[in-house]
């Protein structure tokens, strides 16, 4: 399964947050452990980690990159449905995601109504402002890292209102009263969970799950993802409401997740080739 995935295409969707890089063939992420690199096949970690550490890296290599993917399952799922022609579009694309909860968090919080690019600047910012450097990348930062600065520190990141959900969501994680460690929670009930609290809404709520858990949730209401929806049925883009998507997606049951990432790639490509853009992730403003 590793073989097909292909790591360009994986990393052309990531979030540019400057804690990660891909050049030459190898994916190179920063963590805890240190640098870590994995080509496609072969892993490459610090000299002086313990067994158990690399086992960790390892791991959060393939949990941020979807190693475990079965693309091929998924191509014969679509093979004969409206949705064939994203394999050769996007072939050997798998979902990215965090390799921390809490990361995952605050950075679907800066997602909200911005565009995508403008999102992906102020986490670098708030990287840069309060990350650890490690080599020329920088380890995403820690709840206490965020904790210590003032509103004022965080707003410098351009967050503008997000900046105070950001400081108020990383309180109550310190404080332990909010859990990010859903994984055994059915979607539903984790989503009405997260959305108890102030900053999170249900398009928050999904897209944490899917980026953070891996679970197998998407965003319905995400613009981008019902303008790509529009346009592969010939439709106009108010023509499809969050309910309409659901009726076309919860069909492919554990593949939900993953076609809806596809669709939302492919709105991506084509409103990037429409606005005669050099370069991807031309995503739509984000809710909340």
């Amino acid at each position: 399964m590793v073989k097909i995935i292909d790591l360009k295409k994986v990393t052309h969707e990531m979030i540019k947050n400057k804690t990660w890089r891909y050049e030459g063939g190898i994916f190179w992420q920063a963590l805890d452990y240190g640098i870590v690199g994995f080509d496609g096949e072969n892993f490459y970690l610090p000299y002086y980690l313990s067994s158990k550490e690399k086992k960790e890296a390892r791991e959060k290599i393939e949990f941020i990159l979807g190693l475990d993917t079965n693309l091929e399952k998924f191509y014969a799922e679509i093979g004969d449905s409206k949705f064939a022609f994203l394999i050769d579009e996007f072939y050997g694309l798998t979902v990215p995601a965090a390799p921390y909860r809490y990361q995952a968090l605050i950075e679907t919080i800066a997602q909200q109504q911005v565009r995508f690019e403008f999102a992906m600047r102020t986490i670098g910012n708030l990287v840069e402002l309060a990350g650890k450097r490690i080599g020329n990348l920088y380890i995403f930062p820690k709840p206490d890292d965020i904790a210590k600065l003032s509103l004022e520190d965080l707003k410098k990141a351009k967050l503008g209102y997000r900046a105070r959900y950001i400081k108020e969501l990383t309180s109550l994680y310190l404080k332990r009263e909010i859990d990010l460690s859903l994984e055994n929670m059915r979607e539903q009930e984790a989503i009405r969970y997260l959305t108890k609290f102030r900053g999170i809404g249900r398009w928050s709520a999904e897209l944490f799950l899917l980026y953070g858990l891996r679970k197998n949730v998407y965003p319905a209401g995400d613009l981008g993802l019902r303008r790509g929806i529009a346009k592969i049925f010939g439709k106009r883009v108010k023509e499809v409401k969050d309910r309409d998507v659901r009726e076309i997606i919860e069909p492919y049951g554990k593949w939900k997740s993953l076609l809806a990432f596809y669709i939302l790639c492919y709105d991506r490509k084509t409103e990037m080739k429409k606005k005669g853009g050099l370069n991807g992730n031309n995503h739509s403003k984000r809710k909340v």
